[in-house]
């Protein structure tokens, strides 16, 4: 008899690093379906996708000019998905057969709208919740909305654990972080888009904040400070994906690769063999819940290594309404 606690049993996960099918709504829904079939194959229970997978991350935003916006801004919308499409209930479905838990990065399309979006699929396939990247970052502030206060809750519990997800630069929210620590994480999926090496310095002055190198250490701190088993997914972007996003082409940043996925236990430690910056896998690591209460002993920010008493977190769970209808 199997008399193991669920902290103590393994769990497979996974961390998605491939190239989306290029603002192509369907094309894109086709691969996401082909990557959750081949992950279940494989056995993984737990499975990441990047920032925005569907319908990819446009880079353009960040290397063109804002008025050429209007020349492809309306195709990435088209693109994006609605959470109650057809599109989304056939991801929905291929997650109920597989019977895995999926935190899904998506463009969320509401009305004239789009936001940076995450969809919690649970193993019945249904979105038991659904967040969106509470503020944009530089550029992306061009393109897509803010999420309201629905998207401060970053945890859900599952059959696996106590899973969490956040976007990208929202890895540097440090309150933000703070708080999806009280709400007990687990199993932290970080998403990401592409991003690229250091660039050549005599072609362009960059930032090393702006490296998938740095931007996986971000994840790395992210399950030390937690102590969280952290799933680190990232797009890439090839030769012909740079023939599809053609107002990249001799950008001296956004070069084929792009891809920096690891998966992270709970001390910060690297769980899987990490593979090339321009390769497609899904990784995997078997994990137990139990070893976060070993990285705990050391550090627990939300418990014995915090001090409410002198610092502590104002979070107001309200959300903004667009119209509020007055009482007579």
């Amino acid at each position: 008899m199997d008399t193991a606690t669920r902290d103590e049993k393994t769990i497979r996960v996974g961390a998605v690093q491939a190239e989306p099918v290029w603002h192509d709504l369907d094309g894109c829904v086709d691969k996401t379906i082909q990557l959750i079939n081949q992950a279940a194959a494989d056995g993984v229970q737990v499975l990441g996708f990047p920032e925005v997978w569907i319908p990819g991350y446009p880079w353009q935003m960040w290397c063109a000019p804002p008025i050429v916006q209007a020349t492809w801004v309306p195709q990435y919308q088209a693109n994006s998905m609605t959470r109650g499409s057809p599109q989304m209930k056939r991801i929905q479905a291929a997650v109920k057969k597989t019977g895995m838990f999926v935190v899904l990065g998506y463009s969320e399309r509401e009305g004239a709208s789009i936001y940076i979006a995450q969809a919690f699929i649970s193993p019945d396939g249904e979105i038991i919740h659904n967040r969106r990247k509470t503020k944009p970052t530089h550029a992306e502030r061009t393109i897509w909305g803010e999420g309201q206060a629905e998207s401060l809750k970053t945890v859900v519990d599952s059959p696996f654990g106590k899973i969490g997800a956040l976007n990208c630069w929202e890895h540097l929210q440090p309150l933000l972080r703070y708080y999806e620590y009280t709400q007990g994480v687990q199993i932290h999926v970080s998403s990401w888009p592409s991003i690229f090496s250091m660039p050549e310095p005599e072609k362009i002055t960059w930032l090393y904040h702006e490296t998938g190198e740095a931007n996986n250490r971000i994840s790395q701190n992210m399950a030390i400070e937690g102590a969280t088993f952290v799933i680190c997914s990232s797009q890439i972007l090839t030769e012909k994906g740079l023939e599809t996003n053609s107002l990249l082409a001799g950008n001296p940043v956004t070069k084929p690769g792009g891809g920096f996925s690891q998966i992270f236990g709970p001390d910060g430690k690297p769980l899987c063999e990490p593979i090339g910056e321009g390769e497609e896998a899904i990784l995997q690591a078997d994990i137990a819940l139990s070893d976060i209460a070993k990285a705990k002993i050391f550090i627990d920010v939300a418990g014995h290594y915090a001090r409410p008493d002198m610092l502590s977190l104002l979070v107001n769970p309200t959300v903004a309404k667009h119209v509020t209808v007055m009482d007579k």
